[in-house]
């Protein structure tokens, strides 16, 4: 692919993310967006099969999301949140009150997953010290895990398989044990629970799908244990729904399926529609009520500048009408039903481990994730921009793509892993 003028010189001074930059090829330059498809420097158009990181659901540039922000520009683009309210961000929060399960009747607002998952841990950290009990600051989180790039974010990731294992020492140091899938894992947790409730603030979770740590699943009932032994010890829950929320597993919210309401919830990607940047952090009615005193020091002493971004705001709002008006769960249903048809052959190809779906998310997972650079290209040449990591190789594509191009994506994928299943070694 020729190389952009403006790519050429400003990649001299670019820091691209979970890249080693040295050995690590161009980008692909991306000029545009529409619908599901990028629009590439060459003319190509290819459909983006990650949804840009799960976030654009409804598409690019939808007509809707986009008057909605474009109005607000023209009204109040930002305005501090401190001292100050308006409306756009309290009628978000009362809508995301409305809709998240259960009592998570009071919501805080971020620019950034990785930062709702901060406030989270601080939110759980400060309800015990609120309520007059010392020691309980650490964490629980799961093998495979990921939370974020930030510093206590990436203290609950996988400390040994995840991107982060290096950071070991500079890290807090935090609890990691087996999700509760069978008897003996469900032992364990419950005797680190026991053992460790005095020091243990939260449980964190991914429910029903752990993501960047290698887009795995596990049953409702994991999800419905998990919240049984936290009340069983007295230890807060937390769910991290950045990646599932907003319909990416077949419901709405991911802890649906489990009939489970943990005590705090971050949410962001999708929130938006994929066209803003913002997270809220919900709590429930009990954990709010743990900050409410005479005290000052009780408050949740937490405020980023762009804190409910009165343009974020508006795209929210665009895309929970969306939502409401739109079959996104019907689609997103029918979108694993099709994966899970069009990817099965790949089940069978040498090297492949497993092919699973799970709502809007299609996954072939393999033994060693080989000629990853190879990959890439041969899916721009079929037409399909996909980003293979870890062991995964894997879709995330937006609700609303149509059965065409879904199947181009399936076939895509199948076409390219039966050809890399033959290059071996």
């Amino acid at each position: 692919m020729p190389t952009p003028a403006w790519q050429h010189t400003g990649y001299q001074h670019i820091w691209m993310p979970y890249t080693q930059m040295q050995t690590a090829p161009l980008p692909v330059p991306v000029v545009g967006t529409d619908g599901v498809r990028l629009i590439l420097a060459d003319g190509r158009r290819v459909i983006d099969g990650l949804a840009s990181w799960w976030s654009a659901c409804h598409g690019y540039r939808h007509p809707h999301i986009e008057a909605a922000v474009e109005r607000q520009l023209k009204t109040m683009p930002h305005v501090m949140f401190g001292g100050i309210n308006h409306e756009p961000a309290l009628r978000l929060a009362q809508r995301l009150a409305a809709l998240l399960p259960g009592d998570l009747n009071r919501v805080f607002f971020s620019e950034s997953g990785s930062v709702s998952v901060e406030v989270a841990m601080k939110m759980a950290a400060q309800y015990w010290l609120n309520r007059g009990v010392r020691g309980r600051t650490k964490f629980v989180s799961f093998l495979h895990a990921y939370h974020g790039d930030t510093i206590t974010a990436m203290s609950v990731c996988d400390p040994v398989n995840g991107m982060h294992a290096h950071f070991r020492g500079f890290l807090p140091e935090q609890f990691n044990t087996d999700l509760p899938l069978d008897e003996e894992s469900t032992a364990a947790l419950d005797r680190l629970l026991g053992e460790h409730g005095d020091e243990i603030a939260a449980v964190m979770l991914e429910p029903i799908v752990q993501g960047a740590g290698g887009m795995r699943f596990h049953p409702p009932e994991t999800v419905a244990t998990i919240r049984r032994l936290c009340d069983t010890h007295d230890v807060l829950l937390i769910a991290d729904e950045i990646a599932t929320g907003f319909a990416r597993t077949g419901t709405m919210f991911a802890c649906e399926q489990a009939d489970v309401v943990p005590d705090i919830m971050c949410v962001s990607k999708a929130l938006t529609g994929g066209t803003m940047p913002m997270a809220a952090t919900a709590a429930t009615d009990r954990v709010f009520e743990a900050f409410l005193s005479d005290d000052p020091a009780h408050a949740l002493m937490h405020g980023p500048t762009f804190m409910a971004n009165p343009l974020a705001c508006a795209a929210a709002h665009a895309s929970l009408d969306l939502f409401e008006r739109e079959p996104r769960l019907e689609q997103a249903q029918a979108i694993e039903t099709a994966i899970a048809e069009q990817l099965a052959v790949c089940r069978e190809l040498p090297g492949v481990v497993d092919v699973r779906a799970k709502g809007a998310i299609g996954v072939i997972q393999v033994d060693e994730l080989r000629h990853v650079g190879w990959l890439r290209e041969r899916f721009l040449e079929e037409g399909v921009w996909i980003r293979p990591f870890g062991d995964a190789i894997y879709i995330t594509p937006s609700l609303v793509i149509s059965p065409e191009d879904l199947s181009t994506l399936c076939a895509a994928m199948v076409t390219v892993v039966t050809q890399w299943s033959e290059l071996g070694e």
